[in-house]
């Protein structure tokens, strides 16, 4: 009797076990893109100014 409700418990286990499933991964698509729009204005140049010129430096804290 004992062999028999431990080898049922046995078998019991091994069935749900198989029984356990990978979840399943779907991989969306992405949109495609729609078609283009107009084309926007085009934005203005900028200023041609003085380069190379160093930065100022602030002058040093005195001590108090």
């Amino acid at each position: 009797m004992n062999r028999l409700i431990l080898s049922s418990v046995l078998l019991l286990g091994l069935g749900l076990a198989g029984c356990d499933k990978p979840p399943t991964v779907v991989n969306v698509p992405a949109a495609a893109p729609g078609p283009a729009g107009p084309q926007g204005a085009t934005g203005e140049q900028g200023s041609k100014g003085e380069t190379g010129k160093a930065a100022p430096v602030a002058p040093p804290e005195s001590a108090k």
